[in-house]
């Protein structure tokens, strides 16, 4: 199974080699470009040739990138709800309570699981790499790259701030600010596997904050990330005193109102790494945070 694509060379790339032009034009790492090499991936005109190659105008440049496969992850048959798809990437509007990946203990009721049960049925087997993850009890918009190149330059597109991703939460205590900023580094705690601290020592990590909405003992956020880091809402709101509503690991279980933490991941956007359209998304707050911000409003 392979992933082709093709340019025409235009005029400002005449004289260009190959070697240029993927690295310039498709940003491509060098590991990819070996892999292409290793694997005779590059055609011009129908020809094999070699990345030192120059090309001229009307040039036909094709690039065969072969997919690599997870055979270590079980087909499991799950509702899934897929927002996008195409050749190269998908958004999904993954459930609360659902794990991204397969762990110990939990080898088949995980996203992962339902995309490649997904994908089997539909006569494919991609490697499963999710670009932007979300914590087993987070709800809302993920993105799963279905090769090496699309999933780098996404990758990409988050270290340099170009891929852009809101949340919405519900925290205890009323907020008076309408809008803040969160710039406190994150560290793992000493002696957890799990959980995370704002410590000097950790890496830095910036929150943004607005206020939606205030209900009663409760404050409704939307929220952007500069940095993605571990738990990072959970923690920076923790910390300043307004922990997530349902947050057993930063606040308080509250089964009663909601059975995890009230977080939701509404709104992607960036730019497409094969088109270089920019495209979003957006997807509403899931059943349970509705019930619990009706819930607070008697």
């Amino acid at each position: 199974m392979t992933r082709v694509f093709e340019l025409t060379v235009t005029k400002e790339m005449c004289g260009k080699s190959i070697k240029q032009i993927l690295y310039n034009y498709y940003q491509m790492s060098t590991r990819t470009v070996n892999k292409l090499k290793m694997n005779k991936g590059i055609y011009l005109n129908g020809t094999h040739k070699y990345i030192t190659t120059l090309v001229q105008e009307g040039d036909i440049l094709k690039i065969v990138m072969p997919i690599e496969k997870s055979d270590n992850i079980i087909p499991t048959p799950m509702t899934l709800d897929i927002i996008y798809e195409d050749s190269d990437l998908m958004v999904i509007n993954k459930m609360p309570n659902l794990p991204v990946h397969p762990s110990q203990g939990n080898y088949y009721h995980t996203l992962a699981n339902g995309v490649m049960y997904y994908w089997e049925r539909k006569g494919c087997n991609y490697m499963y790499r999710p670009v932007n993850r979300l914590d087993k009890d987070t709800s809302g918009l993920m993105i799963i790259a279905k090769n090496q190149y699309v999933h780098q330059q996404l990758s990409k597109q988050i270290s340099k701030k170009e891929l852009k991703r809101k949340y919405i939460a519900v925290v205890h205590g009323i907020i008076r600010k309408n809008k803040g900023t969160i710039d406190l580094p994150i560290a793992r705690k000493e002696g957890s596997t799990i959980e995370r601290v704002v410590s000097e020592e950790g890496q830095y990590a910036i929150t943004h904050y607005s206020v939606l909405k205030r209900i009663n003992h409760f404050t409704m956020l939307e929220l952007t990330l500069e940095t993605g880091r571990t738990h990072q809402i959970r923690v920076h709101m923790s910390h300043i005193g307004h922990p997530l509503v349902g947050d057993w690991l930063y606040g308080n279980e509250e089964q009663h109102v909601i059975t995890r933490q009230a977080l939701h991941s509404y709104y992607l956007e960036f730019f497409h790494p094969v088109t270089k359209q920019q495209i979003n998304f957006e997807s509403e707050i899931p059943e349970d945070m509705k019930r619990l911000l009706n819930s607070t409003k008697n």
